[in-house]
């Protein structure tokens, strides 16, 4: 079963992290959506956050746990916002369930495949050697070695817990991200269609969705809007909250 963090009443909206990311990031939006009358689900996908670890790392069992977990809480419609490979998750969930989706919101990825382009970052966590007992700022001193954006330091340090008194630890797994790097870019099968309400967040200085993406989001999601946030790159909701409130609650509602 998948940890996940509750609140407000209202319609279910299953909100997904990306890569590396956990339910926590979405702490502040995740209450402003339960403000605004959603009962808002935030999830930690299989290997990260509190959820379970497992070897097996793909979409489609991504998608079976969110099948799942809203058999478990009886959630039989539901809208959902997933950022980056929560996105994908999302557009696998639509093709795949369309009965359970009512609207989806994709923010800053496409249906198309990527590159394995994680690798600094994998780099840099494989090189922490929590043998020897480091503390945060430790960890931190290792991972600017390969790292040298503050912000993606502190993203990924988010995942540090004290395992035991004395021995942090990442709280995702990954020994699974290691092997499993290119599944994350995985395309959408040709020919899958959603027909609902799509709307896809893009930021204005992130280059994972292009202009020349559209003609492909078009043949698996006729029903697609999309909307630019500006002063951001691919963290759109957490560069530009105010902006992705904004246009999510306007799409939502």
């Amino acid at each position: 079963m998948l940890h996940s963090r509750i609140e407000g009443e209202g319609k279910p909206l299953v909100i997904i992290h990306g890569f590396m990311g956990m339910s926590d990031n979405w702490k502040t939006l995740g209450g402003q959506y339960a403000a605004n009358g959603f009962q808002v689900h935030a999830l930690d996908m299989r290997n990260h956050g509190k959820s379970f670890h497992s070897d097996v790392f793909t979409y489609d069992a991504m998608v079976q746990d969110i099948v799942e977990y809203c058999a478990e809480n009886n959630l039989e419609k539901i809208d959902l916002i997933g950022h980056s490979m929560g996105g994908k998750v999302g557009m696998f969930l639509a093709i795949k369930h369309p009965e359970l989706l009512d609207k989806l919101v994709v923010a800053d990825i496409a249906p198309k495949y990527y590159q394995p382009h994680h690798q600094t970052e994998l780099a840099a966590l494989n090189a922490v050697d929590f043998s020897q007992k480091p503390d945060r700022n430790a960890v931190e001193a290792v991972m600017a070695e390969y790292i040298n954006d503050a912000g993606t330091r502190q993203f990924l340090m988010k995942n540090l817990y004290w395992k035991k008194p004395g021995q942090l630890d990442f709280r995702f797994n990954l020994s699974v991200f290691n092997t499993s790097i290119d599944s994350i870019g995985e395309v959408l099968p040709e020919g899958s269609v959603f027909n609902g309400s799509t709307l896809f967040l893009r930021g204005d200085r992130s280059k994972y969705i292009q202009d020349t993406d559209l003609d492909l989001i078009k043949l698996h999601f006729p029903a697609f809007e999309i909307k630019t946030i500006s002063n951001s790159g691919h963290w759109v909701h957490a560069e530009n909250p105010k902006e992705f409130l904004e246009y999510t609650l306007e799409f939502l509602k």
